[in-house]
């Protein structure tokens, strides 16, 4: 039987360090799409090599970005990787008997994704094994879900693959607390356009329930020193994302306006 045809969807900002990577493990694809939101690194000129698909576009979401990358893709399937993961050999061998051997009335695939920090991969905690769907039939399926946590919606039946999406996300502590401050800007602002309203219990007790969840209940402790920086720093996103919520409410006034 054979394989339908798959299209490869990437976004990329400023990710030449990780970007050549990415784009070598999904040359087998039919079609790579991606789109660019005006680099100032080579980024562009990378992509260029593997694609004659590069598109440029100011950034305007998760969302909206990722169903512009959509438009422009031809396939049958739709594959969505970031710019920073890598597809590795088992799964891209599960994809493709997946789809070979008959998808049937499967909409999607579940895909769970590892990630490598500070040293070490992470198999434990909030991390892991951090499951989105990340193969899905183009016809009738888009992105939807709230900034930043864009999420594929797929009706119908979906199934989950063994393998692993490789993830290489932040070089340094100092990278992710610069990229936590602009996911919990992003997050405030989606809960102030849907009305909800700044409370300081949320504040104050939902990171010390994610602690509870994601350190203890699944055993963030498992991952060394890794473990420890991910879950504060995961607590410090949440703190973050309702204190900025209540600056949205004040309108960040400043003295004399």
């Amino acid at each position: 039987m054979t394989r339908p045809t798959i299209s490869a969807t990437v976004l990329t900002l400023n990710n030449g360090s990780t970007l050549e990577q990415c784009l070598k493990s999904i040359a087998w694809v039919d079609e790579i799409v991606v789109v660019d939101s005006h680099s100032t690194d080579d980024s562009v000129e990378i992509a260029r090599r593997y694609t004659s698909r590069v598109f440029q576009r100011q950034w305007d979401g998760f969302i909206p970005q990722r169903n512009f990358s959509k438009r422009q893709a031809t396939g049958e399937w739709i594959l969505w990787v970031d710019a920073d993961e890598v597809v590795s050999a088992a799964l891209r061998r599960e994809m493709e008997e997946s789809l070979t051997d008959g998808p049937g009335s499967t909409q999607g695939f579940l895909i769970p994704r590892c990630t490598f920090y500070l040293g070490r991969w992470i198999r434990h905690g909030g991390w892991y094994p951090d499951l989105s769907i990340r193969l899905f039939r183009a016809e009738g399926h888009w992105w939807g879900g709230e900034e930043p946590h864009a999420a594929v919606q797929v009706k119908g039946p979906v199934k989950r693959l063994r393998n692993e999406l490789w993830h290489f996300n932040y070089a340094s502590f100092g990278q992710q607390i610069r990229t936590i401050d602009r996911y919990a800007e992003m997050a405030a602002e989606g809960l102030h356009r849907r009305g909800e309203r700044f409370r300081l219990r949320k504040m104050l007790l939902h990171p010390i329930g994610r602690f509870l969840k994601e350190y203890l209940v699944r055993q963030g402790f498992r991952d060394g020193m890794p473990g420890i920086i991910i879950v504060v720093s995961t607590m410090f996103y949440v703190f973050a994302k309702y204190a900025k919520l209540w600056e949205l409410e004040r309108g960040r006034e400043r003295p004399g306006s």
